[in-house]
């Protein structure tokens, strides 16, 4: 039987300072035995489920590791700026039912987690609340509410669980990102489907001192691809990455570059010699950067991840989501700009059990 065990208690952060992550219960545990009953029995006997098991608690999900590894960053932060608010915060953000909150945190106190905001909404969509909370990053299993989340200009993504278990880093985060349609606006991705890589090589080569998604609208370019392009628009993990950069220099302010817990990666299939100089040079445009940078030149994507051991991975493609579980690494999609199938039309049953 799970019992209440004392908290830790520091300074609580106020939202709109720290790095705050939404993460929903599908992410953050398993809950697949859960999930069939609801779909086969319906919603009072998931409820009633829930409730007589509420003092086991649910088996770690995809996004735990890096949920871990954000406390532990938190940690050494704490210890460098005992004062500060920047720090990131963790918000269980689920349309379960308010009963079963109870193993929800029972849960939470038996991995020693610190999650103490909660968002139950009982059936009814999450999303609504995300901007309240000033959410900076958003993770769920149920594909619908990340493009609702996206729609809503939130950075977010559907985490998916790796097919095998690897071992990761417990004290240094390590996040990875697809650079166009995730940092980028999904501008290149455009001229590749309109006209082929040769006439995209022209282009970045034309375009190698001007940052990705800043091309004026009356360009040649625009008209012969898009009109309706979203041009000005970076990638939804923009503003991810520029948080993390900003906890980097927390540890780089204190001499710390070198023993930082927090490592940044681009892992994109441009070509370095034909595109690359131009990736780079907008994350410089933006004051940004990534302390590693791998161009695959269209390789597979999975075997470097499998070197890396990231705790998350963010694509806006799903064969590179796929190739990344299939050599262990918790993978997320973004589902953003021209390489998404047709969008499904809104669900209009609410589930308990989706997040």
């Amino acid at each position: 039987m799970t019992t209440s065990r004392p908290r830790r208690n520091p300074n609580r952060p106020k939202p709109q300072n720290a790095v705050t992550i939404a993460v929903s219960s599908r992410a953050l545990f398993r809950m697949d035995e859960e999930q069939r009953i609801y779909t086969e029995q319906g919603v009072e006997e998931y409820v009633r489920y829930q409730l007589e098991h509420e003092n086991e608690p649910f088996s770690p999900g995809p996004a735990f590791p890096f949920v871990k590894a954000l406390e532990a960053v938190n940690k050494r932060l704490r210890e460098l700026y005992p004062d500060s608010e920047d720090i990131f915060d963790i918000v269980l953000m689920t349309n379960n039912h308010a009963q079963v909150g109870v193993r929800l945190i029972n849960s939470i106190n038996h991995y020693d987690l610190f999650i103490e905001r909660f968002c139950m909404t009982g059936g009814n969509s999450p999303i609504c609340y995300l901007k309240a909370y000033h959410t900076n990053l958003y993770l769920s299993a149920d594909a619908d509410k990340v493009r609702e989340a996206i729609d809503e200009g939130i950075a977010a993504a559907t985490i998916f669980s790796p097919s095998k278990d690897v071992v990761v880093s417990q004290s240094q985060l390590r996040v990875a990102f697809d650079g166009d349609a995730v940092l980028f606006s999904d501008e290149s991705e455009r001229i590749v489907k309109a006209h082929g890589l040769d006439r995209f090589f022209e282009h970045e080569r034309t375009h190698e001192n001007k940052p990705l998604a800043q091309l004026e609208r009356n360009s040649l370019w625009v008209e012969q691809w898009d009109s309706s392009a979203l041009l000005g628009t970076p990638g939804p993990l923009k503003g991810f990455l520029e948080a993390l950069g900003r906890l980097q220099k927390k540890f780089y302010s204190k001499g710390l570059r070198l023993e930082c817990p927090i490592r940044t990666y681009l892992v994109t299939a441009r070509s370095a010699a034909s595109s690359g100089a131009r990736a780079l040079k907008t994350l410089r445009s933006w004051g940004l950067e990534t302390d590693e940078a791998l161009f695959l030149a269209g390789a597979p994507k999975g075997p470097l991840l499998e070197k890396i051991r990231p705790h998350i991975f963010f694509d806006d493609q799903m064969f590179h989501v796929a190739g990344a579980q299939e050599m262990g690494t918790v993978a997320a999609h973004v589902p953003y700009g021209v390489a998404q199938n047709p969008r499904r039309a809104p669900a209009t049953k609410q589930s308990l059990g989706a997040q």
